[in-house]
């Protein structure tokens, strides 16, 4: 056997060993979009303002729910923070009042961040009916006790 080679390759796999065990990072700034994003996002689709809104006004412009579901929904996912963001790990974002996940923006929004209260209320209409008109899509929805209901 060629010995020049094999030497080659072990240096190559002891080389790639030593890159691996010492872990060099990139450091990537990861933006909170002004208090939006406090887990930290690549981007703001919604801007880095805050835009405050009443929980259950916007709640009660569906009778499909109940009311005190949503607002424990709302509560949980934004604060009714309507510019609220999360960057999940996978790189999906979830936005707005109700945090409607970038998958779903395409079928409720036009593909743009459903940021707008109104076209974020349309969304979550959506997505509920998606869930058979119940909470369960909703991550918060354990903690608020609404899986399986309006």
């Amino acid at each position: 056997p060629n010995t020049s080679m094999i030497s080659a390759s072990r240096m190559l796999v002891v080389f790639v060993m030593i890159i691996a065990i010492s872990g060099i990072h990139v450091n990537v700034t990861r933006d909170n979009c002004g208090g939006n994003c406090p887990g930290g996002c690549d981007s703001c689709p919604c801007g880095t303002s805050s835009n405050s809104q009443s929980v259950s006004s916007w709640c009660s412009n569906y009778s499909g729910w109940a009311q005190s579901s949503c607002e424990c929904i709302m509560k949980h996912e934004s604060g009714g923070n309507a510019n609220a963001v999360n960057q999940n790990v996978g790189g999906s974002y979830d936005v707005g009042l109700w945090q409607i996940n970038s998958a779903n923006w395409a079928s409720c929004a036009g593909g743009g961040a459903p940021c707008n209260p109104s076209t974020n209320l349309e969304c979550a209409k959506k997505v509920f009916a998606w869930g058979g008109n119940t909470w369960k899509l909703w991550s918060t929805c354990t903690v608020c006790g609404v899986c399986g209901s309006k």
